[in-house]
């Protein structure tokens, strides 16, 4: 109640950002703990070649960031009298 659409917009897009931010974390972790097992079956790429790691996070993000996005922006539209008889 009282919310302006920018801040429903806001913690909408940060939640959803978060959640990604942590999981992109945990699956770069994880990535670098497994290369020892992949290094084998790469050819003319180091396992652990930071610009492959840059590159596929920042895209991630960037994919995360619109899955948020679009929620978001529809969360806004939503008239808060509707939204409350829903309940």
């Amino acid at each position: 109640m009282g919310a302006e659409r920018r801040d429903i917009f806001k913690l909408i897009l940060g939640q959803g950002l978060v959640i990604s931010v942590v999981g992109l974390l945990a699956g770069l972790v994880a990535a670098l703990v497994l290369t020892r097992l992949t290094a084998k079956l790469l050819y003319g790429v180091s396992a652990t070649d930071p610009v492959t790691f840059i590159v596929i996070a920042l895209l991630l993000l960037c994919v995360a960031m619109l899955a948020s996005y679009f929620p978001a922006r529809r969360a806004t539209k939503v008239d808060p009298m509707i939204a409350l008889r829903m309940d």
